[in-house]
């Protein structure tokens, strides 16, 4: 695989699997093979859509597929580890949208079923592939700003979303928290990894899911970060890293942002911007190259977006989960022992 194209199916047809193919399609690199969905008529229409060969009516014959290298999962986050087990089970690489899964046991089981079958599989966190979060990190870990000493993100949006909407049903893993939370608790744990305690507070809907949550997440060696998510509240989707010797300002969409600005103690403010060769600030393309640039190297996980701190993230979620009281169908009244929190702490997402 190290010099021809790497050869994509896509499983669901929804709007972030749209999105995600419509980048794919600008890759030169990148082949469409073929898409599938439990609706054979919704995977026919994406299929004449984006010009893909081969369109299926059931997540079987994707999964089994030979002519496919890698799959990229585009279900609502419920369906996660029945869709890339089934694929990973068949021999596929996998990128799986995040969240990865709705909690942390999945999330074990596919990285395990990866590692049993010797497979690539990925969470698609965008944010961890973006050039300009990409150079931050960097400055960060240089000690640019000394050292963190806070963190603080959020996500709103501000619906309102009727009861049966996505965003409300349990049965698909509703809630601020999944959807957009692990947004910010994933950009706290990219530069401080994971916390060795967490408190939180949340709004719940009448079906059960939180509506909004706000939580505290704390570090061994005394930092502290604070995330707020919520679906019945636009916010400035805003970040802030904070050290001992100057801040980093995220002013707008910090998970794709096109600017920062870096304010060090006796200096003037320095602006970094996304360099316009790079694409538009939406653009998914990141993580796609760099799938295809870990398949063609022979890796079976990606440096910048490591199981391990995938598997720290959803450690995190289930704890905020366990403190503000959400279950979703089928899950066990408690989520695990969440004295194992912080287990994974000493991951690290190259920069």
């Amino acid at each position: 695989m190290a010099e021809q194209s790497v050869r994509w199916g896509i499983l669901a047809t929804g709007g972030i699997a749209a999105a995600f193919t419509a980048d794919l399609v600008d890759l030169p690199d990148a082949e469409l093979v073929a898409v599938a969905s439990r609706s054979g008529e919704s995977a026919r229409a994406f299929a004449e859509r984006f010009g893909i060969p081969r369109a299926y009516g059931d997540w079987e014959a994707l999964a089994n597929d030979e002519d496919i290298d890698v799959v990229y999962v585009a279900t609502p986050h419920s369906a996660h580890r029945a869709a890339a087990g089934l694929c990973l089970e068949a021999g596929r690489n996998v990128l799986c949208e995040k969240p990865f899964t709705l909690n942390l046991r999945e999330a074990e089981e596919l990285v395990e079923l990866a590692r049993g079958r010797g497979r690539f599989l990925m969470e698609a966190m965008w944010m961890y592939c973006n050039p300009l979060i990409r150079r931050l990190k960097a400055l960060v870990d240089d000690g640019a700003i000394g050292e963190v000493r806070t963190v603080q993100a959020d996500f709103g949006l501000a619906g309102p979303f009727p009861p049966a909407h996505r965003l409300r049903n349990p049965a698909l893993g509703g809630g601020a928290l999944l959807d957009l939370g692990v947004y910010p608790v994933s950009f706290a744990q990219l530069l401080l990894g994971e916390p060795s305690d967490v408190t939180a507070r949340a709004t719940l809907s009448p079906e059960g899911v939180d509506l909004q949550t706000g939580a505290l997440l704390s570090f061994d060696g005394g930092a502290l970060a604070s995330v707020h998510c919520s679906i019945v509240g636009g916010t400035s989707v805003t970040a802030s890293v904070t050290g001992s010797r100057g801040r980093i300002d995220i002013p707008s969409g910090f998970f794709h942002p096109d600017r920062f600005v870096l304010h060090r103690d006796g200096r003037d403010p320095e602006e970094f911007a996304a360099d316009p060769a790079d694409g538009p600030r939406s653009s998914l393309r990141h993580e796609a190259r760099e799938v295809m640039r870990a398949l063609r190297a022979g890796e079976t996980e990606s440096p910048l977006v490591p199981l391990e701190g995938t598997l720290a993230v959803m450690r995190t979620l289930d704890a905020l989960r366990e403190r503000i009281g959400v279950r979703y169908p089928g899950e066990p009244g408690d989520l695990g022992d969440l004295g194992d929190l912080g287990k994974g702490a000493s991951y690290a997402p190259v920069s």
